[in-house]
């Protein structure tokens, strides 16, 4: 291993001039720099700013992306805090580095799915599989829905907001709220949701990323050449383990600004909310944070019970997709994180991790099941609505249902409790009470959702004799 070298005198200036030059610009109202146009100085800015954190991360102290991604996360939490509102124009970072992950979700997904499909060839062993991932997935979610229940009825997060509060929240959010629901009420019947996975024009959903249809689609078409003679399979599978390939190298060149992406996305989601929105619900973001930890400590030993895997290997192996998960919200745009990391770090063969990952990015909603399942006690509490067994076991049932059409895309949970609502007769106007505290618990429940997609890939292989994990 090349031995690094030690930063010079020079290096340490031009980040200390760096550094100055963004402090002093960000803590000077633009007005003061004029006749200089405002977007002069807000270009100029961000770039002393992004600047001064690439020669932190890379001539100062070089350390392992995941550290760097943690460091670039803690790091925009306090510029969000620090510079509030006028370090959101710092976004587009972030933005583009989501673009580029989710530039390549499609193909990728096509194309592992495909490829993993074909090369279980036994069509015995492929239901075998599918049958174990979805009965794992759907049994966790509902595990998940269940201690969000009993951790929003223990504690009753909904008895502790002022009238004033829930006044102004809904005053603040009711808007925005109908802008997120309207065209939904189309999409609320689980069996158009169900019958909509499957496609009746394959490019509508590759241009329209509907990820269920492609799935659907991309399981269906490796079916086919799984029985397909090999010599007449076997030029369509190179092309797509090639296409594969490639989008696993772009998914090594994207993580490398993966720091600073996640920087620019969390100092914008911290510099436009502030803490007073978090600090007006924070019984329900505390109780729904709370469930999340819980649950998220039964994956290590439950790998461990079914795989043998050490629990320490098991989260260290997953550290990297946990960080994209919460700063980008999206279990689809870290799939193509979490299948490298699954494959090259916990020993899952890329056939098995092909096939059950993409599937659990948008079937296996852990971490928002639980949230709907805190989030309509704590409506249904706010609003004095008694909820019996009966209704709570109907939200289990239904969000576990609505779980499977959500995308794996930000704000996926809202439209889906928009569902879960309405077959309990909890007023889904509630919903605007929860949407200023939304972007943070999104951060968290897609962090537990691509956990459990991991988990899953892990106990699968070992349950086909297929893992081989680090001896470390």
């Amino acid at each position: 291993m090349e031995a690094r070298k030690t930063p010079n005198w020079k290096t340490y200036l031009v980040f200390a001039f760096s550094t100055l030059i963004f402090l002093v610009l960000y803590l000077t109202p633009v007005e003061s720099f004029a006749p200089f146009p405002v977007s002069l100085i807000q270009l100029l800015r961000a770039f002393f700013l992004m600047s001064a954190l690439y020669i932190l991360f890379e001539k100062l102290f070089p350390m392992e992306i995941y550290t760097k991604i943690l460091l670039g996360l803690l790091l925009g939490a306090l510029a969000g805090i620090i510079f509030q509102a006028d370090i959101v124009e710092i976004k587009p970072v972030g933005t583009a580095f989501i673009r580029l992950i989710r530039m390549i979700i499609i193909p990728l997904v096509f194309a592992s799915l495909l490829v993993g499909t074909a090369s279980l060839g036994d069509p015995k062993k492929m239901g075998r599989i599918g049958i174990k991932t979805l009965v794992y997935y759907l049994a966790y979610t509902a595990f998940a829905i269940l201690i969000g229940l009993v951790l929003a009825n223990l504690i009753k997060p909904g008895t502790g907001l002022s009238g004033q509060a829930q006044a102004e929240l809904l005053q603040n959010f009711g808007g925005e709220l109908e802008a997120k629901v309207s065209g939904l009420a189309g999409q609320a019947n689980t069996i158009d949701i169900l019958l909509n996975i499957i496609p009746t024009n394959i490019f509508e959903g590759l241009t329209n990323s509907i990820l269920l249809q492609i799935i659907f689609f991309a399981i269906f078409t490796g079916i086919a050449l799984a029985l397909m003679p090999g010599e007449k399979a076997r030029p369509v599978l190179a092309f797509f383990e090639s296409i594969n390939e490639a989008m696993i190298r772009i998914v090594h060149m994207a993580i490398k600004i993966a720091p600073y992406g996640v920087f620019a996305l969390i100092a914008a989601v911290v510099g436009s909310f502030g803490m007073e929105i978090l600090l007006s619900l924070f019984k329900y973001t505390l109780v729904t944070i709370a469930g999340m930890i819980i649950l998220n400590f039964t994956y290590p030993p439950v790998v461990k019970f079914f795989s043998g895997m050490s629990p320490m290997v098991f989260m260290k192996g997953i550290r990297e997709p946990q960080l994209i998960a919460f700063s980008t919200s999206s279990s689809s745009a870290t799939l193509p994180v979490t299948i490298e990391a699954c494959t090259k770090k916990l020993g899952v063969p890329l056939k098995i991790a092909g096939f059950v990952l993409p599937i659990g990015a948008t079937v296996n909603m852990n971490g928002t099941a639980l949230y709907q399942g805190v989030s309509a006690v704590f409506i249904a509490q706010v609003y004095g609505i008694p909820l019996s067994i009966g209704d709570q076991l109907m939200i289990v049932l239904t969000a576990t249902l609505a779980s499977i059409g959500a995308p794996g895309a930000p704000m996926a949970g809202i439209m889906m409790l928009v569902i879960v609502l309405e077959q309990v007769g909890i007023p889904s106007e509630g919903i605007a009470l929860l949407l200023g505290v939304e972007r943070i618990l999104d951060m968290f429940r897609t962090t537990l959702n691509i956990t459990g997609d991991a988990s899953a890939a892990v106990v699968i292989a070992a349950s086909e004799n297929e893992l081989n994990p680090p001896n470390k």
